[in-house]
């Protein structure tokens, strides 16, 4: 109580709760804090404000990666945000906006900057794992599903490293490779008679090789099946060399270890994987390429309820760890918000990635209390919703009768109030 007299922000129910206050919990190692845009970046500081900073001595090595700083850096903030995920081990990230033709406009950018999401997988080599948040009263739209799926998404190169060009009219083009000896290896893309596009896509083996070793041992730390899709009887040699790298470490350090684990490992075309999971009571993996894993796990998570209602998190098989929310920085809530309108907007997955993130460091550093207090405020928020309380998105699928709809703060408190008990 003495320690809290001293603020001179103290309120009566801070001193009521001083013995509280004085026994934060500690960190020993801070973790990297990426904060983002619009509507999320104001989530973002609510979390923080009533369910983080109340209840941890939070150390943060901290980024603004909101749009106008990324501008203001070239974009140095983000690469600088990844560096740092490289020395701490782990990391946790807001939504940010990656922009297009219109966001250039509106925020007066410099050009239209990368995907900020990309530009640190790239630097971290990892795989994306994205699994629904299941709660009771939120039911999957497929309905044999009864667990959760979780999808695996290549975090490097394809379309999001592409080279694109438009083709202004007649002419011949044609993929060139050089090697260093300066002899040339041509393959035709099309003879064009008229104006069109051509896009480039490229990919490295040693990523392909990550991807699938973490996919493989995050399979076995959660003793799930793995599945993984691509399309090789289109692609013989792009989609095929995919295939061949997963089977070829397969069968070299994993076969054994998965057939210990009562586990299984098995290849097939993102068409047939796409009607097997239809069909499927889910509590598996599947593993797909970058754009896959995109767009595979928003129909996932939305077909599980939200896009809210999803975990996210990049695992590198160097050992970094980064948790962000899987969705975007919801920006009509925002400029709702601008106007001073009411907003009930969706915090789930962003305080996932805080816990996540939280309980990753506990692990790392020995912090029990840490990884605990991770487990204890999933467990309030999962309750807050099974207890009829929700923000609009939810309370328009749920199956429960009567629910409470909330605005993004007062449920962000009604988190807190079970978190209390």
């Amino acid at each position: 109580i003495g320690n809290c007299l001293e603020i001179n922000s103290c309120k009566k129910s801070d001193i009521k709760q001083g013995r509280r206050i004085m026994e934060k919990i500690q960190m020993t190692t801070p973790l990297v804090e990426m904060d983002g845009d619009e509507m999320t970046r104001i989530l973002w500081k609510m979390i923080k404000d009533d369910l983080l900073l109340p209840y941890i001595d939070l150390k943060t090595d901290y980024y603004d990666l909101g749009l106008e700083h990324r501008n203001e850096t070239d974009d140095q903030v983000t690469v600088d945000s990844a560096n740092a995920t490289k020395k701490y081990k782990v990391a946790v990230k807001c939504a940010t906006i990656t922009p297009n033709a219109a966001r250039v406009k509106e925020y007066e950018l410099k050009e239209m900057w990368k995907s900020p999401n990309g530009t640190i997988r790239a630097i971290l080599d990892g795989t994306v794992f994205r699994a629904p948040i299941v709660v009771k009263g939120i039911e999957p739209c497929v309905k044999n599903w009864k667990k959760p799926i979780t999808i695996a998404r290549h975090a490097y190169g394809d379309v999001y490293k592409n080279a694109e060009m438009r083709i202004p009219g007649p002419g011949k083009a044609e993929l060139v490779y050089t090697a260093e000896d300066g002899t040339e290896t041509r393959e035709l893309i099309h003879n064009f008679t008229g104006a069109g596009v051509i896009q480039g896509m490229h990919n490295l083996d040693n990523s392909i090789e990550s991807f699938a070793r973490s996919c493989f041992e995050y399979a076995l730390s959660t003793k799930q099946d793995l599945w993984f899709a691509s399309k090789d009887t289109i692609s013989k040699k792009y989609d095929h060399r995919f295939k061949d790298i997963f089977q070829e470490i397969f069968d070299a350090e994993y076969k054994e270890k998965f057939a210990e684990a009562g586990i299984t490992y098995f290849y097939t075309l993102i068409d047939d994987a796409v009607a097997r999971i239809m069909k499927a009571e889910g509590g598996f993996i599947w593993a797909c390429k970058n754009y896959d894993g995109d767009v595979m796990s928003d129909m996932v998570s939305s077909a599980f309820g939200s896009l809210a209602m999803m975990t996210s998190v990049l695992v590198s098989p160097h050992g970094y760890y980064e948790y962000e929310a899987a969705h975007g920085t919801v920006q009509r809530h925002y400029y709702r918000h601008l106007k001073g309108e009411e907003t009930s907007t969706n915090s789930v997955a962003t305080i996932f990635a805080w816990t996540g993130a939280l309980r990753k460091r506990g692990e790392m550093d020995g912090n029990a209390e840490l990884s605990a207090f991770a487990d204890r405020l999933e467990k309030a928020t999962i309750a807050t919703i099974e207890s009829g309380k929700m923000t609009k998105d939810l309370a328009l699928i749920t199956t429960m009768e009567n629910p409470t709809v909330l605005n993004s703060r007062d449920f962000i408190l009604a988190i807190r109030e079970e978190l209390e008990k």
